[in-house]
């Protein structure tokens, strides 16, 4: 099994003068499950090199088992320092992607031609494709073989509006993720604000939040499994 995960490299939070990235729970938690039932993953993001970690996911109560592994595991600490560069991946060299979130994803993934395409043709080649929390911004202008969203008429989830207001971000984000999902046809639901929520629609398998990401992952998992 060949996993890529694709990482943001968008470090501005919009004009707060604040930094942000990938959430590391949200990176972690897949790394994990995934490399210990023996896929081999490979990091990417659009500029290469280290992605930006948003630094409001390094404080105490973002912790979990998954993210003190993470900053022990120097192999790990150095795969994400020398990500690849979205342009140089090509789709067959893997059996499936996962997208963790952080508020970057809302700037760069959302617009990204290099990450649409890789996304539309992971899909249009029968690969599942995961996001979590931020992530399914990435999905916004992917569009499926007929011309539509991909998101249209799928089950999903993603960071919803109240989890954004809660966090005081509303009127920064360039978009809210709920409503742009919406709008773009999907049929956006949630679970109970911080509380794990995932969503499968076929291939597409969407996460609500950090709480999310391992049961994103397992799902993930299970779809890979289920091809073999």
């Amino acid at each position: 099994m060949k996993v890529l995960i694709v990482l943001t490299s968008h470090n501005t939070l919009g004009t707060t003068g604040e930094k942000t990235g990938f959430w590391i729970e949200e990176f972690a938690s897949p790394y994990y499950v995934l490399s210990d039932s023996g896929a081999e993953i490979t990091i990417a993001s659009p500029k290469g090199g280290q992605p930006p970690v948003d630094p409001k996911s390094e404080s105490k109560d973002a912790q979990t088992p998954f993210t003190e592994r993470f900053y022990k595991d120097n192999v790990a600490i150095d795969k994400v320092a020398h990500s690849f560069k979205l342009s140089d991946i090509k789709e067959d060299d893997f059996d499936a992607v996962f997208y963790p979130g952080g508020h970057g994803p809302l700037w760069d993934l959302a617009i990204d031609k290099t990450s649409i395409k890789l996304i539309e043709a992971f899909y249009t080649h029968q690969k599942p494709i995961a996001f979590v929390c931020h992530a399914p911004a990435a999905l916004v202008n992917v569009k499926a073989v007929n011309g539509e969203p991909l998101v249209k008429g799928k089950q999903i989830t993603g960071f919803s509006n109240t989890e954004e207001e809660a966090v005081q971000l509303t009127d920064v984000v360039p978009f809210l993720l709920e409503d742009e999902l919406t709008k773009h046809g999907a049929h956006y639901t949630k679970g109970a604000d911080w509380a794990s929520y995932v969503k499968q629609d076929g291939l597409l398998i969407t996460g609500q939040n950090p709480g999310s990401s391992e049961a994103a992952a397992q799902l993930l998992l299970k779809a890979l499994k289920g091809k073999k």
